[in-house]
């Protein structure tokens, strides 16, 4: 019996004591949960990259003779450019290409007076240097491009079988180009594209020999689609958030 009342009184005490204990203690502080900050995703900078795709010239050539060899060529080169990004959602820059394109034989064969006369135009490469916009949204970015384009040209003239030497009004190597495309940020230092661009290396016309004269000029163009993968080298302090 005594060590039953020695346990009950040991424990009223102890009931007594934890509050007390508790209120010493004070109230445990509470904490905040961080604010979300959502990435604004930063255009500025530099890239390098590379890009596939398929080129279709044009049929424009001379006196309506068809060609053979405007059907689609494999294509692929490099590029490299700067943008700046503003406003907060516009996106100004400038970028050169260089694309390799497959082999090509767009031969004409003259008729009548030119009988026995045939031209090809092969296309190996093609180039630009041109200033771009875009409009951005977070990681996608829709732009149109446009400036000066060139050619590396290849132009042959033959007459039953034999090179013969000739002359042109215009070099058709250089021109201008247009085009646009979606460009996609799926990583920090890498985006996506995919563009069309269209080259024009204006028209031309046979000075000699003499009876190609008559037949007038054809115009050399490109339509092209391209893939493409680019290494962004951004600069300032990283990219932006904005917190909620």
């Amino acid at each position: 019996m005594k060590k039953f009342l020695l346990a009950t009184v040991a424990l009223v005490a102890l009931g007594a004591t934890v509050p007390a204990l508790a209120a010493d203690l004070g109230a445990r502080p509470s904490t905040k949960a961080p604010a979300y900050a959502a990435p604004i995703y930063n255009w500025t900078g530099f890239y390098i990259g590379g890009h596939i795709g398929g080129a279709f010239a044009g049929d424009n050539n001379f006196g309506g003779l068809a060609n053979n060899g405007n059907d689609g060529r494999f294509l692929g080169g490099v590029q490299g450019g700067a943008d700046y990004q503003f406003a907060p959602n516009w996106v100004l820059g400038v970028e050169g290409q260089y694309s390799w394109l497959g082999n090509n034989n767009n031969a004409v064969a003259f008729t009548g007076a030119g009988a026995g006369f045939i031209y090809n135009n092969n296309q190996r490469a093609i180039g630009s240097a041109t200033g771009r916009v875009g409009y951005t949204w977070g990681p996608g970015m829709l732009y149109v491009k446009g400036g000066y384009a060139w050619a590396d040209t290849r132009d042959t003239l033959t007459f039953a079988g034999a090179p013969v030497a000739f002359t042109f009004d215009h070099r058709h190597k250089d021109g201008w180009t247009v085009g646009g495309g979606l460009e996609y940020m799926f990583a920090q230092n890498w985006s996506g594209k995919i563009e069309y661009q269209y080259y024009n290396f204006g028209n031309s016309a046979f000075v000699t020999p003499a009876p190609l004269v008559a037949f007038g000029s054809f115009r050399t163009d490109e339509h092209t689609i391209k893939g493409g993968i680019n290494y962004r080298f951004n600069w300032g302090p990283g990219p932006v958030v904005a917190k909620y």
